[in-house]
Order: structure tokens, then C-alpha cells, then sequence
């Protein structure tokens, strides 16, 4: 099937590039208004001008023109989208304004997330600085359990504070936590304390907060009921968006045995409740009208599960994406499917929030989607069981199939592993999620009239326990579970490439087809090749960040050395770079008080405070542990180039130092600010 020869697929596909461009050059807003208007109005005198003219089409004189134009407008628009949401183009953003030192806010929740393991955070809105409106979003953050009563959205606070910028990851591959906020819209935080707040009485309700205090009123009830705890949080990720209940334990069964997609309401929930819908809705299409009144109540109560589910980005976007898919099949005609999904992902991006772009949950969500419609009837053709049963489980192979190749790059490039047992899981479990969801929707609308019988709870919470303890099980098969695969965004794009022409070759075998499928193979092998060769050429020496640590890391080629006094806490950070550079073996060794690198000394001195004082020089000294010395003393008699400060160290030496530093125009590093240090 040619997908390019849909209007809607290539419009979308214009308004991502323009999105991306938009986000790489970040310019002002004034130069793609100026270009959009342009062209718009260029656009217009062609159709008024010659009316056969159609976009993408071959008739009418002016077509090729038309065309064109409407690329370069639609990539315009896709610049102009995204341009729109950044601080520097939107004149109220309190950027614009002089925030250095504490000011005067007036801010108001907007989202509650998840509590980390020292503070409770939330997303909030600008409304007020200094008495002027202004707008703009922040992360704020509070001690954990510091707060008396839990803020909830829609609350509005006056606070008395300053902002701290979000700083970007100290060592190398690590999560970059300011480039994803960035893709939320946010660049700086407040750090408060309890009682550094005034709340505001009456705050202006949004339909958000009011979606938040339903959700929350239907937990609290349900927490009256009989359920097991982890049974409970499992009931709240799947129907009310709610993950912070569940154990990092359980968590991890889910995502090793590949059903982590179960516990966020997303597409696989609101595809089952769509189908459940049209089925307990057929009966409906005998009435005058009936499918129109069917589609009107589909979507209706489509999106009062989204209401129930408190209006996350991930429902929203799903419940706007299938209101698409069920005008889709209202239409019943073949090929619209791939124009409903161009279209929802074009008006998602357009109106909703063009940053979703960036976003793995919006990236996952429409790559299975899509590749169960494109996939799914080639690999459902491969065998027609007689037997309807063996039919069903072998559609639904087929449909997890398709599913798991769409988002498989995705995945190994943002989690690097594969759950290899992830047809199993559901296989076993998907053909219940629907009598768990409809089940899970009749608890909760019993609970909220407070006649929620105790046969249902005893009923459910075993139903729950069941996959709970399905899900565990597939997840002890440790050997099928494939960790910490090297997985770069050039590999991404040759992986979708591979599966584009295999698709493609599958549906009808060419020989030019055979090619194209060839040569995107023999690009991704010899890409490998080519960075395998570059990591064994590689050889480099740093200092990383870690507080109470001193990690020092030496690679050679595909081999990693790691120095460091306290080797128990160093899995992540290693693990983050073994992936990235392709290390193939790790080694830990004891720090040492010396290294020679590159014809270059490094001193290293700890706590004890001893080191050579005659006759000794050091191109690097590093202090760990806070050392107890006379800096000026050593700086006269060693003369090193640099000196440098790690995690290990108190906060108050490393001023202590710097500033003495400062006073002798010695060099002076803290990894603690300045970010791992590498040595030349």
C-alpha cells in the first residue's frame, strides 16, 4: 500500500518535519508568521485562480506550484507551532522580566507528580509576579512529607522566593531531566519549605482541577474498600492514570515480562473500551440515524473516561486519537484508518501541544497504533486457522506482534532492553483486559455512590491478583529478559528504515523492493561495524560526579576501568555509560593516590590530608574527602595546573578552596557544579 498517496499522511508528515526544524533553530516568532502568511495568501490566489488546482495532485496548470506551496506552508505552520510555545516568543512569559534574587509570585497548580525520593513535585502556573500578571510554568518542590496537607491541583499559592535554574546532568549519559522538563515547557524551579506559602481562598477552578478532585474523591472511596494495596495501586494505574501507589517491585515485573503498557491508561485501554463500546452499541444502528447517534456516544463517553482518568497528556492524546478512529469506522470505507490517524497526530500537534512530538509516551503510542493497521493484516494472512478459538489467541499474537515491532526501535533506544516473553504476556492477559476494565469501571462507579458490595471488591481484587501474580512470573524468566542494548538515534532511524522496505517487500515482493530492503540492512550492519571500530580506538579518562564518592573511569576501547573507594553505588552511573560507548567488560579497582596519564601527573588527596611536599609536581590535584590542608601551602610547593574538587567533599570546603583560588589565580573545578571533569 502506497501511504504517501494520503493527503492527510503527507500533510502530517510536513507538519512534524516543521515541528523538529522549529525545535532545532528555535527562531522568533516573526519570521515563520511572515512565511506562513505568505504563503497562505499565495496559496489563495492560486485556488482562486485556477479552482481544478489540487495539493499533491498531477491537474490543473498551476498544480506543481500549489503543491509546493503547500509544503512550504504546512512546514511553516509546523515552525510556527512550536516556535509559539517558547518563553522568548510569548510576551507575558515571566522570563521577559527581571526574576534575579526573590520576587513576589502568584502561582497555581496545575499537576501533581509523582513524589521523588526527597520531595514531593508539582507542575505550576505563572499567574502573577510582582503584583503584574504574567504567565509561564515552573517545577515546584517541597522536602518530602514536609507539607502538612498535600497541595491539589487548582490550588493557588503566594509565595515569597527565588528561582534556581535546572541544571543539566552532571556526568556523561546520564538522563537529561532539563532537556525533558524543557519538552514540558519549563526552564526553572522553586525550592520551598511547608510553610513558605500563602494559599489563595476561591482559586479559579479549571477543568483540570476539577477532573483531579473527581479522580481523587473515586480513590478515596475506593480506599474504603477491602483491596490489597498493591491490588489497589494496580486498580489506579489502570483506570484512574494513577502510578504512584504501585511498588517499584511490582513496576519492575510489569516492564520485565513487557506489560508495562497495561499500567498507564493510554491507547491499549481506550482501543478496548472503544471496541467494547461499538459492541454494546450495535443494537443502536437499527434506529433512523442510529450510527450517527452510536458515534455521538462513543465519543461522549469516551471522554468522560478521560475525565475519569483526570485528563493526563497520555489520555487526552489517546481519547483524541481513537475519537478519530471511531469516526473512522463510522465512515466504514477502507484506507480512511490511515487518514483518521494522520489527522488526529496532525490535530493533536497542532492544537494541543506541538512539544508532544518529543515525547516517548505520544511516540509509542502512534508507531503501535500504526503498525498494528499496516502490520497486522500481513502477518494475520500468514495462517488461517479452522478452530475460532485457535483463530482469536493467533489474531491476537498478531496484533501484539505488529505492536511490539512498531515501537520496538523506540523502546531500545529509550529503555534499552527487550522483554523477549512479551507475546505471553499478552497473550494471557490482553483477552481479560477488557472484563478487567469493564469490571473496573462498574467498582468505581459503585464506590462513588458508596454501594460497592463486598462479593464485587473480593471479586476484583482476586482478578487483580491473578495478573499480578501472572505478570511476576513471566518476569523471574530472567535469560529472556535482554538488558542494556546499545541503541543510538542513527540505529533508530535505519531500524524504521529496515522495517518501512520489509513492509513494503512483504505486502508485494519487487525486485527493486528486494534492494531497498537490502541495502537498509547492509546500512545498519555497517553502521554497527563503524562504531564498534570508533569505540575500540577510544581511549579517555574522567572524573564523574557522585556525592559521598570518588569515581574515577578510565576506558579503553570496549573496556571500562573503575576506581572509586565505595563501589556499591555506582550501577547506575556505570550502567548509563557502559551503554552509550558499547562497553562490553567493566572492571572496579581501589583508588589510588596517583595516576600518570598522557605524560601528565594527577595527585589524588584524601581525607587524611597527606601528600608530598618537596620537590613534587602535579599537573592535577584532586581533594576528596574533605582533606583538612593549607591549600595556600600546597598550591606554593606543588604548582598544579588544575585543581580539583569531587562530590566527596563538603559544601563548605569547596568555597572555602575556591575562594582561595580565586586569591592565588589557581584554576579550580567542582564537579558538583561544573560537571564531570576530563582529563587532557
Amino acid at each position: 500500500m502506497n501511504l504517501l498517496r494520503f493527503v492527510p499522511i503527507k500533510l502530517t508528515l510536513l507538519l512534524v518535519l516543521g515541528i523538529l526544524l522549529g525545535r532545532y533553530l528555535q527562531p522568533d516568532v516573526f519570521l515563520p508568521v511572515t512565511f506562513a502568511v505568505l504563503f497562505l495568501v499565495l496559496l489563495g490566489f492560486l485556488f482562486y485562480r485556477d479552482k481544478r488546482a489540487t495539493p499533491f495532485t498531477t491537474h490543473g496548470k498551476n498544480s506543481i506550484l500549489f503543491g509546493i506551496l503547500v509544503v512550504l506552508t504546512t512546514i511553516s505552520i509546523g515552525i510556527l507551532a512550536v516556535s509559539s510555545t517558547y518563553p522568548k516568543n510569548q510576551p507575558g512569559h515571566y522570563s521577559h522580566k527581571d526574576v534575579t534574587g526573590s520576587h513576589l509570585w502568584k502561582i497555581k497548580i496545575h499537576e501533581v507528580l509523582k513524589s521523588s525520593t526527597y520531595s514531593d513535585r508539582y507542575v505550576a502556573k505563572v499567574l502573577a509576579l510582582e503584583n503584574e500578571k504574567a504567565s509561564g510554568r515552573l517545577l515546584l518542590s517541597f522536602p518530602l512529607d514536609s507539607l502538612a496537607e498535600k497541595l491539589e491541583a487548582d490550588d493557588e499559592l503566594i509565595v515569597y522566593t527565588e528561582l534556581s535554574v535546572i541544571n543539566p546532568p552532571l556526568n556523561p549519559h546520564q538522563f537529561d531531566y532539563q532537556n525533558y522538563l524543557e519538552g514540558l515547557g519549563i526552564s526553572n524551579q522553586m525550592r520551598l519549605h511547608g510553610n513558605d506559602f500563602l494559599t489563595t481562598q476561591n482559586p479559579e477552578r479549571t477543568m483540570y482541577g476539577m477532573a483531579a478532585r473527581f479522580r481523587n474523591q473515586i480513590i478515596t472511596n475506593l480506599k474504603k474498600a477491602h483491596f490489597g494495596k498493591e491490588e489497589l495501586g494496580i486498580i489506579q494505574a489502570l483506570l484512574l492514570g494513577q502510578r504512584n501507589e504501585i511498588s517499584e517491585e511490582t513496576y519492575d515485573s510489569y516492564k520485565n515480562a513487557g506489560a508495562v503498557h497495561i499500567l498507564a491508561v493510554s491507547g491499549l485501554h481506550i482501543g478496548i473500551i472503544l471496541l467494547l463500546l461499538q459492541f454494546l452499541l450495535r443494537p443502536l444502528e437499527r434506529l433512523p440515524k442510529g450510527k450517527t447517534i452510536k458515534l455521538i456516544l462513543i465519543v461522549g463517553l469516551l471522554w468522560g473516561f478521560a475525565l475519569l482518568a483526570g485528563l493526563s497528556a497520555s489520555v487526552v492524546r489517546a481519547v483524541t486519537m481513537f475519537s478519530f478512529v471511531a469516526y473512522a469506522l463510522y465512515l466504514n470505507r477502507p484506507g480512511n484508518t490511515f487518514n483518521i490517524l494522520a489527522l488526529s497526530m496532525f490535530f493533536i500537534l497542532l492544537i494541543i501541544d506541538p512539544l508532544l512530538i518529543v515525547q516517548v509516551g505520544f511516540q509509542m503510542s502512534y508507531a503501535a497504533v500504526f503498525a498494528i493497521v499496516w502490520m497486522y493484516p500481513l502477518l494475520e494472512r500468514l495462517w488461517h486457522p479452522k478452530n475460532r478459538i485457535i483463530r482469536y489467541f493467533w489474531q491476537l499474537l498478531s496484533v501484539s506482534i505488529a505492536a511490539q515491532l512498531g515501537v520496538l526501535p523506540i523502546s531500545l533506544f529509550y529503555f534499552h532492553q527487550f522483554p523477549g516473553l512479551f507475546f505471553i504476556s499478552n497473550l494471557l492477559i490482553v483477552p481479560a483486559l477488557g472484563l478487567i476494565l469493564g469490571m473496573g469501571i462498574l467498582v468505581i462507579f459503585l464506590a462513588l455512590l458508596n454501594s460497592l458490595p463486598d462479593i464485587l471488591v473480593t471479586a476484583y481484587d482476586t482478578l487483580i491478583r491473578w495478573m499480578n501474580a501472572i505478570i511476576g512470573w513471566i518476569s523471574q524468566q530472567e535469560d529472556f529478559v535482554f538488558r542494556n542494548i546499545s541503541f543510538d538515534a542513527v540505529q533508530l532511524v535505519l531500524a524504521y528504515a529496515i522495517l518501512t522496505c520489509a513492509v513494503f517487500f512483504f505486502s508485494k515482493p519487487t525486485f527493486k523492493k528486494a534492494i531497498a530492503l537490502s541495502m537498509a540492512v547492509i546500512g545498519f550492519q555497517l553502521y554497527l561495524f563503524g562504531t564498534s571500530y570508533e569505540t575500540g580506538q577510544k581511549e579517555t579518562l574522567f572524573l564523574a560526579h557522585q556525592t559521598k564518592n570518588s569515581v574515577l573511569i578510565h576506558q579503553t576501547g570496549n573496556r571500562l576501568a573503575v576506581m572509586a573507594p565505595d563501589v556499591r553505588r555506582l550501577e547506575r552511573l556505570t550502567t548509563a555509560y557502559q551503554i552509550a560507548e558499547r562497553i562490553t567488560s567493566t572492571e572496579h579497582r581501589p583508588l589510588r593516590n596517583g595516576y600518570r596519564w598522557h605524560d601528565k601527573n594527577l595527585l589524588i588527596i584524601d581525607s587524611l590530608g597527606v601528600y608530598p611536599k618537596k620537590n613534587t609536581y602535579s599537573d592535577y590535584v584532586l581533594l576528596t574527602g574533605s582533606p583538612k590542608l593549607n591549600l595556600k601551602r600546597l598550591i606554593d610547593s606543588i604548582r598544579p595546573e588544575t585543581i580539583i574538587a569531587d562530590g566527596s567533599n563538603y559544601r563548605s570546603y569547596i568555597e572555602r578552596w575556591r575562594k582561595t583560588c580565586e586569591e592565588k589565580k589557581q584554576r579550580f573545578y567542582f564537579t558538583g557544579e561544573d560537571g564531570a571533569y576530563y582529563f587532557d
